[in-house]
């Protein structure tokens, strides 16, 4: 590939979609190499950058991968999602606790269902005494 073939910014939105339609019939690490997804390191080798090619068509096909919220760079995700660890404990985790505004030393009472665990807070002044939801804590 000569550098006249070489975009001079990676191809985004509607031009990417059509230039990999145009390059179907190649392997897709030379599309996203003639995309303008790679770099060229120090020993002049060409590394081609898959990950950010992929992430480019999911945006230009209108599939966000990324979540609207703001990311601070540290940490995973929310999932609501957990595991019991082997010492039998269930970590919740600060982000839940956070957007439930729940501060050190706030008590739960814990109910126990067949699948499920409700946690209820007792602090009843500041939350109107409302369980909190499966749909905010579920331990399934």
């Amino acid at each position: 590939m000569t550098e006249t073939e070489t975009p001079t910014a990676p191809l985004t939105g509607k031009a990417l979609l059509q230039k990999v339609k145009e390059l179907s019939h190649l392997p897709r690490r030379e599309t996203a190499k003639r995309c303008g997804y790679y770099t060229v390191t120090k020993n002049d080798q060409t590394r081609v950058n898959l990950t950010d090619f992929y992430d480019a068509l999911l945006a230009a096909r209108g599939i966000p991968l990324s979540p609207e919220g703001s990311k601070d760079g540290r940490g995973r995700e929310p999932t609501y999602r957990v595991s019991v660890h082997k010492n039998g404990q269930i970590v919740i985790g600060a982000t839940y606790t956070q957007a439930m505004g729940l501060k050190p030393g706030d008590e739960f009472e814990i109910k126990l269902g067949y699948k499920h665990i409700h946690l209820i807070q007792v602090d009843a002044d500041r939350n109107g005494g409302r369980a909190v939801d499966d749909d905010e804590l579920d331990e399934e």
